[in-house]
């Protein structure tokens, strides 16, 4: 091993040091581990901070309707149940405790009249459920984190006369190999950006919290350090990824000027009663409300307008749809000619809040606008468009421990797939990161505890190859600047593989990665070590091209319309698909590959959260089976033929009347003029005689209508039914409840 190697030792080595890294870290330090924080930036300058609408957390205190079961019943709504179910559920039940922790921490959030805290509407929510500190919660959060993190160190100079004796933070550090002792992790290989020391960290346990992948794509809400990472990282030491097709468009980026395209634009806005205008001046959302949402949104501006004062007898505003239904729709209007002057939609909270209201609420993006774009948002609306902001898919994790299929590998936050299905709800971010970081810290530290003295090994032939692979593109002196090929990725990423696809689009997108595959091989960044950002970036592409490959390759395989992804040539959701996760690997040649693997399976008591109605939009029959209210598929179509019985016996009985009547009108005109009071004696008495008959078959007719009843009918779950059926949800441990500093 080379001797230009700084070499440190740590029980946890946590790579990301936003929300899910640093709650990870606080948690392995809380069980007694020694800690390395990795982050890629500078301290503090975490992806986090641009989560600005809140933390969503079931706590009641606006609306006390709300509940974990509701908040359950969203998230897979949102994520169009290719959600883990277990990951949702726990997801809603620790919310609660985990923003109250943050309260006890110190972060000041907004408060209601009565002092609790603030919660606010977002798209998807059924209740206000965002905790919030106005539109810049994410940098809140990382605020208190940090001091938590700065706790443990002045308890540790207390203790040992060194402030970072059991938790130190590496700032502008990037990790580019992990390190593997047979099958399990043994540490973690980077460089220090600043001047390109070697790093290596020996460490039994990795928490991967490297965040997503937007810098992939041309237009996106991230920022420069999202380059896939972690998703790398976890493939290469041989980890499986699962559902990277499945890539959020956050509907409302800034779309003018080119310099600051892409950056996000809360969905505070939408929330605190901003509305979507096409160039005519419409609310246009009116028109694009999916079928299996249509129950839950307003059909006019009237009763949306009303939800906002008197939630309880109003359906919420169309404008708050899931994100990826919105994202779509705004792009059908740009593509109908309907958009604004630059390729965007309006979005108007100047005409719904006073200005003074507006500034109050949405500080920063006042601010932003202001002085990005010269708009007054208090005077005028922005022009706001999609832009790749998030990944639902990611590393696959055990639910309970965070942890991979490598052994001593764990993730969190966006980097781990599963929590949200095919599309993620607003505010669901920061609390997932919270939760599973914990979790993830929770668990590295347990299975340190398990290994006691066997300790895995860090090989020094593995050190080598680490860093010869690193020094690559500094000594390859006639390659390719890596910023063309950086700049020809996104393009590629971003009309082939973007907010829709078509087959042809993905299977020419999967080509070209193949040919910057091969260039990168031959990339040049000319210099030293010291401070050099091409080759950084060249090293990044790796990252960039390894993720790229299994977001196309999973895109073309899933032959169906679902949350994030969406296939021109399949628009619909497939109840077959809904059931297949596709996980992603790496062959020997380096190359990715998919499987398909079974969407585990959602617990009975879980899914009488919903009606079978919603859910036979979603599942097959055989999935549904035995719940309250399921008839069998063939029970129902026999039924349904029951009914096509009575429709036609009715109508003969009709046609039969008529003839009749006929035939005795005819008689009675030829009939000579004394026998007419005879006639209509005769008439008189039929017709006596035929009420009782319409009178019978009616009865029949009710009495067949009521199996139809009974099988459209979905029974309420009671307040009391819903007890019961938490209790018999699987329990989180009484440790659990019990960890964190309180």
């Amino acid at each position: 091993m080379s001797t230009d190697t700084l070499t440190y030792e740590y029980d946890v080595v946590v790579i990301g040091a936003g929300g899910a890294g640093l709650r990870a870290a606080i948690e392995a330090r809380a069980q007694g581990r020694s800690v390395a924080i990795i982050c890629k930036s500078l301290f503090g300058k975490a992806h986090t901070v641009m989560a600005e609408g809140g933390a969503a957390a079931a706590m009641g205190n606006v609306n006390a309707n709300d509940n974990w079961q509701v908040h359950f019943r969203d998230t897979m709504r949102g994520g169009k149940f290719l959600n883990n179910p277990r990951m949702a559920e726990l997801h809603a039940k620790e919310a609660p405790d985990r923003v109250w922790e943050l309260e006890e921490w110190g972060a000041l959030f907004d408060r209601t009249k009565d002092g609790k805290i603030s919660q606010r509407n977002f798209g998807g929510h059924e209740y206000p459920r965002l905790a919030h500190v106005g539109d810049r919660t994410g940098l809140e959060l990382i605020r208190t984190l940090q001091q938590a993190v700065v706790s443990f160190q002045q308890k540790d100079f207390r203790e040992h006369g060194d402030y970072e004796a059991r938790i130190k933070v590496f700032a502008e550090h990037t990790i580019t190999r992990l390190l593997l002792d047979g099958d399990r992790i043994a540490g973690a290989f980077g460089y220090r950006r600043e001047d390109g020391q070697f790093v290596l960290f020996k460490a039994p346990a990795v928490v991967l919290a490297t965040g997503g992948i937007g810098k992939s794509y041309k237009v996106t809400s991230n920022s420069w350090e999202y380059t896939g990472d972690g998703h790398a990282l976890a493939l290469l030491a041989g980890a499986t990824l699962i559902n990277m097709e499945c890539i959020q468009f956050h509907p409302t980026g800034m779309v003018w000027p080119p310099s600051v395209k892409g950056i996000l634009v809360t969905e505070s806005v939408r929330g605190d009663g901003g509305v979507l205008r096409n160039s005519e001046g419409k609310r246009f959302m009116f028109g694009y409300v999916p079928d299996v949402f249509r129950k839950q949104y307003a059909e006019t501006e009237e009763e949306a307008d009303r939800w906002y004062t008197d939630p309880d007898h109003n359906r919420r505003p169309p404008e708050l749809l899931p994100r990826d239904e919105v994202a779509r729709s705004i792009n059908s209007e740009v593509k109908a000619g309907r958009g604004t002057p630059h390729g965007g939609v309006f979005l108007d909270i100047a005409s719904r809040l006073p200005a003074e209201e507006v500034r109050r609420r949405l500080p920063s993006m006042y601010h932003q606008f202001k002085e990005l774009a010269d708009v007054d948002i208090t005077a005028e609306p922005m022009e706001v468009g999609p832009t790749c902001h998030y990944v639902m898919g990611g590393v696959e994790v055990d639910p309970d421990t965070a942890a991979s299929s490598v052994l001593g590998l764990f993730a969190a936050g966006e980097v781990a797939g599963g929590m949200h299905g095919s599309n993620r709800l607003g505010g669901n971010s920061l609390s997932d990161l919270l939760v599973f970081g914990r979790r993830a810290g929770l668990g590295a530290a347990d299975y340190i505890a398990r290994l006691e003295q066997d300790r895995p090994e860090v090989q020094d032939a593995d050190v080598d190859a680490a860093r010869t692979e690193a020094l690559a593109p500094l000594e390859f002196e006639a390659g390719e600047n890596p910023y063309t090929v950086h700049s020809e990725l996104q393009q590629t990423m971003n009309d082939l593989v973007g907010i829709i696809r078509r087959e042809h689009e993905v299977a020419a997108a999967i080509e070209k990665l193949g040919e910057f595959r091969e260039r990168r091989e031959k990339l040049s960044a000319p210099g030293s070590r010291t401070f050099n950002p091409g080759w950084h970036l060249a090293l990044d592409l790796r990252n960039m091209l390894l993720v790229s490959d299994c977001v196309a390759k999973a895109a073309l395989e899933r032959q169906e319309s679902r949350g994030g992804h969406t296939r021109e040539d399949y628009p619909v959701m497939s109840a077959t698909w809904r059931k297949v996760n596709l996980v992603c690997s790496l062959d020997e040649q380096g190359r990715a590959k998919l499987e398909h693997k079974p969407v585990p399976t959602i617990r009975h008591d879980l899914l009488e959260l919903f009606e079978v109605s919603e859910l036979r939009k979603y599942m097959t029959e055989e999935e549904l089976a035995g719940l309250p209210g399921m008839e069998p598929a063939d029970e129902a179509v026999e039924v349904a033929a029951v009914e096509d019985e009575v429709v036609e016996a009715e109508a003969e009985a009709v046609e039969a009347e008529a003839a009749e009547v006929e035939t005795v009108e005819a008689e009675a005109a030829e009939a000579e003029e004394p026998e007419a009071e005879a006639v209509e004696a005769e008439e008189a008495a039929e017709a006596e005689a035929e009420e009782p008959e319409e009178s019978e078959a009616q009865s029949e007719a009710e009495s067949e209508d009521a199996p139809e009843a009974e099988v459209s009918e979905t029974a309420e779950i009671p307040a009391q039914a819903e007890a019961d059926a938490t209790e018999s949800v699987a329990d989180v441990s009484a440790a659990d409840g019990e960890e964190g500093a309180k």
